[in-house]
């Protein structure tokens, strides 16, 4: 049964490192998709790193990433910036695979 319980264990331990790679890609993507809007919304410096710090927070609200999309769709609405709703995803979608590269880059 050893046997058994190291392999329970060791895939237990990967599920975990992969959950928490996902999480950590998912709160980069956010910063940098912040980052993109806020640059969109003609902010800069101090007030870009405050709005991505907005957008990172949003996704808290509930599962998935439609907190987030919500949250960058209003602001360009109010905003009266262009871009459909296929760009804002389009650009989650690129930034996420930005942010899984940077981040295995790191270890």
């Amino acid at each position: 049964m050893s046997g058994m319980d190291d392999r329970g264990d060791a895939f237990e331990k990967k599920y975990a490192h992969d959950a928490e790679l996902r999480f950590k890609a998912e709160a980069r993507r956010n910063k940098l998709l912040g980052l993109w809007a806020a640059e969109l919304l003609g902010k800069s410096g101090d007030d870009a790193a405050a709005y991505a710090k907005e957008v990172v927070r949003s996704d808290f609200e509930e599962p998935g990433d439609e907190d987030v999309f919500r949250k960058v769709r209003e602001d360009f609405d109010s905003a009266k910036i262009e871009q459909s709703d296929h760009q804002i995803r389009r650009t989650m979608d690129e930034l996420l695979a930005t942010a899984i590269d940077q981040i295995k880059n790191e270890a």
